[in-house]
């Protein structure tokens, strides 16, 4: 076997349809720096980004994106919110094109050119001091980490880390009713009929997010989910004084926040 078929056939096991690598994890896999350059003069390789890599020809999706920031590019950023719902078929609205929005959470940076990457997908990242309602210190990022699962991805070995439904459904309020509207969190928290209250009570008790918990108890209430009773809501701060969810909307007085006048 020729010198060229030898390193076809490397960059063709180390390096698959659609994924991404950068020159550090090449050189872990003892490619040497002239190696690489040979690949790229060769166009076996394709730049993507300074440091970053693709196959020639190689066509990456939104999943392939979100391995390489996760595995590769080693961030936290973690699929999230709606995002998470629909990967878990936990959502009423499917993507009605081939044009995907992926919500990422976590406290690491989204580099900028991922969204030049490919057409088919858009990437938003989410802060996670924002639904924690306050900093997103060390521990309590590794605390909101456990809620997560894996979502297989093609045949990589990790699969692609995503929030558990519990998780993901605290992350859609956080966005009520600015990126999701009212109407639609209440549609997605009918069919959570399944959610774990342990799991529920630790993350309610993590996020300190005022208008978070207070929309998820008016809304697990408004659908009467048998998980409820079985949260203690002794030790979950709901906060003072009454909360505009919705303008012009109309004051709910258990919870004091306001909701379309349609549902009180």
């Amino acid at each position: 076997m020729g010198l060229n078929s030898q390193r076809r056939k490397e960059v063709f096991r180390l390096v698959p349809e659609g994924s991404l690598v950068t020159r550090a994890w090449l050189q872990s896999h003892e490619l040497s720096n002239h190696a690489i350059d040979n690949l790229l003069k060769s166009q076996q390789l394709e730049t993507v980004k300074n440091g970053v890599y693709k196959r020639e020809g190689s066509l990456v999706a939104w999943g392939d994106l979100v391995y390489f920031l996760q595995r590769r590019y080693i961030t936290d950023l973690t699929i999230g919110g709606i995002s998470a719902l629909e990967l878990q078929k936990l959502s009423h609205y499917l993507p009605i094109s081939n044009h995907r929005v992926v919500n990422l959470y976590g406290t690491d940076n989204l580099p900028a050119w991922v969204n030049t990457i490919t057409d088919n997908a858009r990437f938003q990242r989410h802060s996670l001091g924002d639904l924690l309602g306050q900093t997103a210190t060390k521990d309590l990022t590794e605390q909101l980490n456990q809620y997560t699962k894996i979502f297989n991805w093609k045949d990589t070995k990790e699969g692609l880390r995503i929030s558990t439904p519990e998780r993901a459904i605290l992350e859609v309020l956080n966005d009520v009713p600015g990126k999701i509207s009212f109407e639609h969190a209440d549609e997605l928290m009918q069919g959570l009929n399944t959610l774990s209250p342990r799991s529920l009570q630790k993350l309610l008790e993590i996020c300190d997010n005022v208008k978070v918990r207070r929309l998820f108890f008016w809304y697990a209430e408004r659908q009467n989910h048998s998980w409820l009773v079985k949260i203690n809501k002794d030790n979950i701060n709901l906060g003072s004084g009454n909360r505009v969810i919705v303008k012009g909307g109309r004051l709910n007085k258990k919870y004091k926040i306001t909701v379309p006048e349609m549902y009180e």
